[in-house]
């Protein structure tokens, strides 16, 4: 086992110091088990593998953590040119977890979302309508704007709601109409592409929106979207926005009563991908780390399957 370089290569991958130490430990195990060099190790090794962790009553759960260490090794080794194919390629551990299987919004009725948002929210939104004091009424509209935009970036570019909150001023290039996405713990860094439609947003958001809110900070912040904080408008920068997607939510609850969260937002962007995209190119697109991922978005397309079938082979009951 190549347990020096595998080390490296999992650290390359941002993953924190206790899943790195668990899954060298799983792969030793499998080693110890099969008694095997790493360039003879075949598919059969790695499927009798994983029936002897049955024995040992492991459940689906930990069978498969041990499967994606041994995944994740095999990986490097063939990254590394030590192997020329990976065993563990298309196995999977069934019956796992249970995926929520959201109502899917099409790419048109997302932008319909934004659509009516910005009419209620931003372009028909009037302050003076509120009992709202005066001296919040500036910030109340600057947060509609800053929220819009964080709004359509959500919608476009179906990035999560914590990565959203780590997107600095110079992840922005608007010339060649991308915005980086930093990786977290979970998921890959990428550049993803802009839609024309949200770069006028963005430079509005520049050039007016975000000067005005900077007066509420004693220091500019380094991020693109940063809160306002009503009881402290001269309060630390460094605040999550959890509240700003709070009221977010709620505010697109009352648009579409079929919404659920934000999260619902970033499963229809996928889902639409794998239709237009492909499994690879969406892989890189969400920021999944494996294929497998990607595919667990898979099911969700099984309520337009549904509707194809009844609309080409209706039932007569």
């Amino acid at each position: 086992m190549e347990t020096k370089e595998f080390t490296a290569y999992l650290e390359s991958k941002n993953l924190t110091v206790k899943t790195i130490a668990t899954r060298i430990k799983y792969v030793e195990q499998f080693f110890a088990q099969t008694k095997k060099e790493d360039v003879q190790i075949s598919k059969a090794d790695v499927l009798d593998f994983l029936e002897f962790l049955k024995t040992k009553n492991l459940g689906n759960a930990y069978r498969r953590h041990y499967l994606d260490a041994l995944n994740s090794y095999f990986v490097f080794l063939c990254e590394a040119g030590f192997i020329a194919k990976n065993p563990c390629l298309l196995l999977k551990i069934r019956g796992v977890k249970r995926k929520t299987l959201y109502r899917i919004y099409t790419t048109e009725e997302l932008d319909n979302i934004f659509d009516n948002y910005y009419l209620l929210f931003v372009r028909n939104f009037t302050p003076n309508g509120t009992n709202m004091p005066q001296k919040w009424q500036k910030q109340w509209v600057l947060s509609k704007e800053r929220n819009a935009l964080l709004l359509s970036v959500l919608l476009n570019q179906g990035v999560k709601t914590g990565e959203v909150e780590k997107i600095e001023m110079d992840d922005l290039d608007l010339i060649k109409a991308t915005i980086k996405i930093h990786g977290t713990k979970r998921s890959n860094c990428r550049t993803l592409p802009l839609k024309a439609s949200q770069i006028g947003l963005f430079m509005n958001y520049l050039q007016n929106v975000r000067p005005q809110l900077l007066q509420y900070h004693t220091t500019e912040p380094k991020n693109l979207f940063f809160p306002i904080a009503k009881n402290n408008p001269k309060g630390a920068t460094d605040r999550v926005l959890n509240n700003v997607f709070h009221a977010l939510t709620n505010q697109l609850k009352t648009i579409d009563k079929q919404f659920l969260n934000l999260k619902q937002v970033r499963v229809s962007v996928i889902t639409n991908w794998l239709k237009t995209e492909g499994l690879r190119k969406t892989q890189y697109l969400a920021g999944h780390r494996y294929t497998s991922s990607t595919e667990n978005y898979l099911p969700n397309n099984l309520d337009n399957l549904v509707d194809d079938i009844n609309k080409l082979h209706p039932f007569d009951l």
